[in-house]
């Protein structure tokens, strides 16, 4: 299985020189032969997971807890308008 990598770092966007493409083509093919060597291994009964472990997110309770402090927040600004800033024109 001898992988062409100029062709791949064409796809890859990657400009690679004859000497870097010689060096990497063995390294390519040997990780090619380890996932075509884990595709062999039998994983029927295998459930498939998202997770490593069986863990559960805790979640926390659905409640506001920063409430609306927009007045607050809009206190200290020069000028506001209906709850939004109002600033000075920048484009003619």
């Amino acid at each position: 299985m001898d992988i062409d990598v100029h062709k791949v770092a064409m796809l890859s966007r990657i400009r690679l020189t004859d000497d870097e493409a010689a060096e990497l083509g063995p390294q390519l093919n040997s990780i090619l032969g380890y996932v075509d060597n884990l595709q062999q291994v039998n994983t029927d009964g295998v459930v498939e997971t998202a997770h490593p472990h069986d863990a559960a997110m805790p979640l926390r309770s659905d409640v506001v807890s920063n409430g609306n402090r927009r007045d607050d927040l809009q206190s200290p600004a020069p000028k506001t308008e209906s709850g939004l800033y109002v600033v000075p024109k920048v484009i003619e």
